[in-house]
């Protein structure tokens, strides 16, 4: 029998007896990613602080605001928006939280006598300001008259958009934007009711303004 006829024809070339096979190569490669892998999910941050030690050293300020003829100085984070600030540390849940995006007007009130959408305020740039809630209305028992004509004309159903809707009547009424209904709904626009009592709510608005 010839030498030829003894060398399997699968059998690896001369001088690559070394050569890894390719179940070897996949598994070696499989390994290695895993520890790469390994490493950047336990190793130390590029910036030299874990996620959380970041979160604890985020900077806070010192404000202090009027919130409804009542002086507050606070000390709060730097990311915290006017709405938290009302619900979360003084306790004024009359603002509600909506979209939280400025899109649904919910969380809508007076600041120094202009609306503002409070989820977009960044409350550490309010330092001196005079805030307006829907809780700072009323005198007493005594309802604020866009109060009054919200209940008069039952321009609300679930009632969660109704406290941003009346602290942007008052702010509509307050800037004069209160000629036609057209201007009403044009300048209340920013507010939604997705029970859709728009009809209502524009009356609300003109009564309140004495235009009916």
């Amino acid at each position: 029998m010839s030498t030829e006829s003894l060398e399997s024809s699968d059998s690896p070339p001369a001088g690559s007896a070394s050569a890894p096979s390719r179940r070897t190569f996949i598994a070696t490669t499989a390994v290695g990613g895993a520890v790469v892998a390994s490493g950047l999910v336990m190793g130390p941050s590029v910036f030299g602080a874990e996620p959380a030690e970041a979160a604890e050293a985020s900077p806070s300020s010192r404000v202090s605001l009027t919130v409804n003829g009542k002086r507050h100085t606070v000390t709060v984070d730097n990311r915290t928006s006017l709405l938290e600030l009302l619900r979360e540390h003084l306790d004024l849940t009359g603002s509600k939280k909506g979209c939280n995006a400025g899109a649904c007007g919910a969380c809508t009130v007076l600041v120094d006598g202009r609306r503002v959408n409070s989820c977009l305020t960044l409350a550490v740039r309010l330092e001196g300001a005079e805030v307006t809630t829907i809780e700072g209305l009323a005198k007493g028992d005594r309802l604020h008259p866009v109060q009054q004509a919200f209940v008069d004309q039952d321009a609300f159903q679930c009632g969660y958009c109704t406290p941003g809707q009346i602290m942007s009547g008052v702010g509509c009424i307050q800037e004069g934007h209160t000629h036609s209904e057209d201007e009403i709904r044009e300048w209340m626009s920013g507010n939604i009711c997705r029970c859709g009592c728009y009809v209502k709510i524009v009356r609300a608005v003109e009564q309140a303004a004495g235009r009916k």
